[in-house]
């Protein structure tokens, strides 16, 4: 049966793991795996090393996401330990899922077991998948200490969660999180850090630029120049030129 029949009807073997990886590996492609790859930095000591493709774009993970909404956790987690991408993608595309259409008890579960499985959002597309909609989404309301806490870790991911989770926080107008995370963020030494804060703070200047600004006044002559250059992407040329010259 095709991908559209089963869109239509019922997923045959129900809301399974082994299920959503042959679905995922029927629509492999070697060719688009090699891309991949290289374009998600997998070789020896970059940032995705070891990671492999099966070759699928993301709408097409998101289509086949669409047959697996109420996966329970224990498939979900399956998919996750995956050494496959778009196994571990498709994973995290279905638990926000399920998170946006839990009760409060559920999306608790779901935010500590993301939480926990964490060592598995591995790569910058899987957190900025994930991290927004279930660790923003659960503590927006709530005590920020496991931000912070994330922010001071080793690991570029656990760091990057930290930084995407406040995309939430910012859709809401709440900045000083994401303020104050830039700050402490500041020399960070990795690029993919760099880039997030900058985009963070971009996405506070689309809501409100005073905040934004005021932040680029202090810190502007001293964060890193992709940082900078990422969250001044949308200001007027003019505004642009006296930032980068740090003539402000």
């Amino acid at each position: 049966m095709g991908l559209t029949a089963e869109v239509n009807g019922d997923v045959p073997g129900g809301l399974t793991a082994s299920r959503a990886r042959m679905l995922l590996r029927e629509k492999a492609d070697p060719e688009q795996a090699r891309q991949l790859s290289r374009f998600f930095k997998t070789g020896t000591g970059d940032y995705g090393e070891g990671d492999r493709f099966y070759g699928i774009k993301v709408p097409e993970t998101r289509k086949i996401s669409k047959l697996f909404r109420g996966m329970p956790l224990a498939e979900i987690a399956d998919l996750l330990h995956s050494e496959m991408h778009e196994e571990r993608l498709l994973a995290l595309i279905v638990l926000t899922e399920n998170f946006s259409k839990a009760d409060e008890a559920g999306r608790e579960q779901i935010y500590h077991f993301y939480m926990n499985k964490r060592k598995w959002v591995n790569n910058w597309d899987l957190v900025d998948s994930s991290a927004r909609q279930i660790a923003g989404g659960w503590l927006l309301d709530r005590d920020k200490s496991p931000i912070f806490q994330l922010a001071e870790s080793d690991s570029l991911w656990d760091r990057r969660i930290a930084v995407i989770a406040t995309y939430h926080f910012i859709r809401n107008r709440h900045f000083d999180t994401t303020l104050q995370l830039a700050e402490k963020l500041l020399n960070d030494h990795h690029d993919l850090i760099h880039k997030a804060v900058g985009w963070m703070l971009r996405e506070i200047g689309k809501r409100d630029e005073k905040p934004m600004l005021t932040f680029l006044d202090s810190h502007c002559r001293s964060m890193p120049r992709t940082m900078l250059r990422y969250a001044i992407e949308k200001l007027d040329v003019d505004v642009r030129r006296r930032y980068l010259t740090g003539n402000v």
